[in-house]
């Protein structure tokens, strides 16, 4: 696979400013690379990793492609070098973010992760397990979504943690800052859907 890359189970001493933009990839597409893109040169990070889950506990398993398949699809929109597919998650045998970032903090010490979110996915953030350890455990930053940019920043998370809000100038330094800390990016938006796509391919 392309841009599939067998990151160390039990981590290294990198130096890297590293974003996570983690998911199902149900399937990877160009709005993914779009996101990866944006977070490398908005926040001058050296990498973007591409954490495909092995399941994700708020989607219906109907319809969800076997874990080999979505890691092929998130290499193939990788390039192997900036941005990387990794499914070190399930190497870690973690099946919640908190938990996933927690351990990759832990077998990473010195790199400094930024977690990468779509506004559809700061909507619905208070719903994730954990979600307050989340933001406290490293900064993070939003790319806006068509339809879902004035319901997640007027939504619980956003309010919940208004205080922790940096703007969009101060992107560049995120990944040094200590969290809680966020910013929401304006950014051109990409309409890519992986369920779109697999919509598309059922009527084919």
């Amino acid at each position: 696979m392309r841009g599939r890359v067998a990151l160390p189970r039990f981590g290294d001493h990198r130096r890297q400013r590293i974003g996570l933009l983690g998911g199902s990839f149900n399937p990877a597409h160009e709005g993914h690379r779009h996101i990866a893109l944006v977070a490398l040169h908005r926040l001058r990070l050296d990498q973007v990793w591409l954490l495909v889950s092995p399941g994700n506990p708020l989607k219906e398993q109907d319809g969800m492609a076997a874990a080999s398949d979505r890691l092929a699809s998130a290499g193939a929109i990788a390039d192997g070098r900036r941005i990387i597919a990794t499914d070190i998650e399930r190497q870690l045998g973690t099946r919640f973010t908190a938990d996933t970032l927690q351990m990759l903090r832990r077998r990473f010490p010195r790199a400094r992760f930024v977690w990468l979110m779509g506004a559809d996915n700061l909507r619905q953030f208070p719903r994730w397990r954990g979600w307050r350890r989340i933001a406290r455990a490293m900064p993070f930053a939003v790319l806006p979504r068509p339809g879902y940019n004035r319901p997640a920043l007027a939504g619980l998370a956003a309010q919940r943690l208004r205080r922790a809000r940096h703007a969009a100038r101060q992107a560049p330094v995120l990944a040094a800052m200590r969290p809680p800390a966020w910013s929401f990016l304006c950014a051109a938006q990409h309409p890519g859907s992986a369920t779109a796509l697999r919509a598309a391919r059922r009527r084919a």
